[in-house]
């Protein structure tokens, strides 16, 4: 069947003419008709663009174009700006909001040939790690409806992973692209901090904010990623270097690799998914990497460090959802002060609003130095420690979760204990560095995931590194029961 089939595959059966992009659009959209209302992984269809946009795609194919993503279907995070169509940010503050332009990474995408099946549910202004404060309620694993994706990109995770689409994008703050492609079973890639453009992505927290990507392998990531990495003068962030090829050295083998294996990460993980980490060590060892135990003490401290530099931000960044603008208007208000106040508690959930209430706090004037300088300084420390480590180490792997997905509910109502979900994947948005996520077994019948952690601008040696373990391995390849037919 096409939804089982690589994007590479996909290019080369329309490149054949076996198939057109419009007949694949409609066969993936007749899936998502189908299977997405107990999933509730894609809020917005955008069906007759999506046809519009395959048939130009088959019209270019027609008179000689070609491309890895031309006429493949894909699904947006509702997090990116795209021109016409609703963008909500999983918010009721945007429920009402149509972009008038589309951000970079939409907009390079859409450049490339490929088509918008629609937009994916999230966490509720990328705010969570389970997917379950979206205003359009939460998005469902489809390994376990009862259990959470992931988040906050849930929605995109379980759509590739319910093969509802090809790909999809996420972005990733403290781990909202690893994060849930480890619990829904797919390949997740956070680029390093400015290689993507944040045009148009709607800002959380502005230097933690990173576009992805979510596909079924590391090699499709390679394909989707190359389409958007690269400067991008819309954005100030963005760093202005060329983009490799990251295809090319997918194939590369990897004896002589460098493997540090993070000691701290060993900290809080269960044994199941220690047992499929330590597997996952000997396939690359039997590849030919070296392994060797590296130190990053002062890792610990990310979790509260991004706690407090996250939130400050978000705090300035969603100050502009006001009522007055764009997005929610309460009814009726008595005078501006009370059009600010329940236009935003009307329209922000309890989440947005626990974070924007923290991120003030520690930006008052008489907290700021002993919080936000503080978490600063830590922050400095924590990239300090990566940048030495990769002085002896080309990579670190270590585990993505410290558990497979968890029940729907069993978090929402502890935020801490939800926070601390992410403590393997936040170092690494702190330090700017990319990271990856690739599949490697599965603890209770729930699929896990192993991370992989490079230096600035490596994202080919994590891709090569990657690809070479599901090479050796079938993990990337099973299909959520029910969703391979």
């Amino acid at each position: 069947m096409w939804h089982n089939r690589s994007i590479g595959e996909l290019a080369d059966s329309l490149g054949r003419g076996e198939i057109s992009s419009v007949d694949l659009v409609r066969h993936f959209l007749a899936r998502i008709e189908a299977l997405n209302p107990a999933l509730n992984a894609v809020i917005t269809l955008t069906a007759g663009q999506a046809l519009a946009e395959a048939a130009v795609a088959d019209r270019r194919r027609a008179a000689g174009a070609s491309g890895p993503l031309l006429g493949i279907p894909l699904i947006h995070k509702d997090i990116f700006c795209t021109d016409g169509v609703r963008t909500s940010c999983g918010s009721r503050m945007l429920d009402n909001f149509v972009a008038p332009y589309d951000a970079t990474v939409v907009a390079k995408l859409r450049d490339a040939g490929a088509v918008m099946l629609g937009k994916a549910n999230m966490d509720e202004f990328a705010m969570g790690s389970s997917n379950e404060t979206s205003f359009y309620g939460p998005v469902r694993n489809p390994w376990d409806k009862d259990k959470v994706p992931g988040g906050s990109s849930g929605g995109s995770a379980a759509a590739v992973a319910a093969r509802l689409a090809p790909f999809a994008t996420g972005t990733d703050t403290g781990g909202s692209i690893r994060q849930p492609a480890a619990l829904t079973g797919t390949t997740g890639i956070k680029p390093t901090y400015g290689r993507v453009s944040r045009h148009g992505m709607i800002a959380f927290a502005s230097s933690l904010d990173q576009a992805g990507v979510f596909a079924r392998s590391a090699a499709d990531a390679a394909i989707v990623l190359q389409a958007i990495a690269g400067f991008d003068p819309k954005d100030s962030t963005s760093v202005d270097l060329p983009v490799p090829d990251y295809c090319a050295t997918l194939q590369a083998p990897l004896r002589g690799l460098r493997i540090g294996l993070v000691k701290e990460f060993a900290d809080g993980l269960e044994a199941g998914n220690a047992a499929l980490l330590a597997a996952a060590v000997a396939v690359f060892r039997a590849l030919g990497a070296e392994t060797s135990e590296v130190s990053l003490p002062s890792l610990p401290l990310s979790v509260p460090t991004y706690y407090v530099v996250a939130p400050a931000e978000c705090s300035s960044n969603l100050s502009r959802f006001d009522g007055v603008r764009f997005g929610h208007r309460c009814d009726a208000p008595k005078d501006l002060m009370d059009l600010y106040k329940r236009s935003r508690g009307e329209g922000f959930g309890a989440e947005v609003k626990r974070r924007i209430m923290t991120g003030t706090y520690v930006l008052s004037a008489g907290y700021f130095d002993a919080y936000y300088l503080k978490a600063q300084k830590a922050r400095q420390l924590i990239t300090d420690e990566f940048r030495a480590a990769f002085e002896r180490v080309d990579v670190l792997l270590g585990p993505t979760t410290p558990t497979p997905a968890f029940p729907i509910g069993a978090k929402i109502d502890d935020p801490v204990t939800m926070y601390l979900n992410d403590i393997y994947t936040i170092g690494a948005n702190l330090a700017g560095l990319p990271a990856l996520s690739a599949p490697c077994g599965y603890v209770d019948g729930l699929p896990m995931g192993m991370q992989l952690i490079g230096p600035h601008f490596a994202e080919t040696r994590l891709l090569n590194a990657a690809h070479q373990f599901q090479l050796a391995t079938d993990w990337h390849n099973k299909a959520a029961p029910g969703y391979a037919e």
